[in-house]
């Protein structure tokens, strides 16, 4: 009984994990590299500069050079979240 319990129990953290992991949608840009520095990189779509935050955790090549084509994967992340006063509620029209 306590080895069902325990294999349940193991189970269901690796659900938690799996859950946990793909909650965070992904998404791609793909192009020519302008720029690399410790702390970003910036990557031409079309006519546009899309610069890319990146930390000590972003696995990246070490051959990656102004010029390369890249395709870099990323997610978005709130850094801060504000809340603005909105428009008061209108009240209910009343019955004639």
């Amino acid at each position: 009984m306590l080895r069902k319990s325990l294999f349940f129990g193991l189970l269901m953290m690796l659900a938690v994990a799996v859950a946990a992991s793909a909650a965070t949608k992904t998404y791609q840009v793909t192009g020519p590299v302008l720029e690399v520095r410790p702390d970003a990189i910036v990557v031409q779509k079309g006519t546009e500069k899309w610069e890319i935050a990146r930390d000590v955790n972003t696995k990246a090549p070490a051959d990656v050079k102004v010029g390369s084509k890249v395709t870099i994967t990323y997610r978005m992340t709130a850094a801060d979240i504000e809340v603005k006063p909105g428009a008061p509620a209108k009240a209910p029209a009343k019955k004639k």
